[in-house]
């Protein structure tokens, strides 16, 4: 069964959300869940990113995706969420390495540094790409430690 997605954006990467919903649904064939915004004025990407990340952390979707103007900001908003594992990717190699290795849960992407194909490259990546496990599981154990002070 394939995961459920949540996904939002700010008024930075609302375009970009568009053409990766369409993507995801009509290409891959996911379920996805728009948090918005639903235009493109300008609103507050740590709210967009809170959103999704409490979809993340809750088990209401396996996946999240967020797209701001370059990624960086919404990152940090969403791992500041109890659970979640946010990457910041940029190619498909660091969204196979934050899923692979690092059992990302969440992606983020800068729509106005990233354009639409390698986009559409890096979510298919990290959709597609499951955990190894092995030797990234006490890495992992690590990091979440991180969030209960340890």
């Amino acid at each position: 069964m394939k995961p459920r997605i949540a996904i939002a954006s700010d008024h930075g990467g609302f375009r970009l959300k568009g053409v990766l919903i369409d993507y995801l649904k009509k290409e891959l064939g996911y379920e996805v869940d728009d948090f918005g915004p639903f235009d493109s004025e300008s609103v507050d990407y740590p709210d967009f990113a809170a959103i999704v990340a409490r979809q993340v952390a809750s088990d209401s979707a396996q996946i999240g995706i967020m797209i701001d103007g370059v990624g960086i900001g919404s990152t940090m908003a969403a791992n500041k969420i109890h659970g979640v594992r946010c990457a910041l990717c940029w190619d498909d190699f660091t969204a196979n390495n934050a899923r692979e290795h690092n059992h990302a849960n969440m992606l983020c992407i800068g729509g106005q540094v990233i354009g639409d194909t390698l986009a559409k490259a890096i979510v298919k990546k990290f959709v597609t790409t499951p955990w190894a496990e092995g030797r990234h599981a006490a890495r992992v154990a690590k990091i979440m430690a991180l969030e209960s002070g340890k």
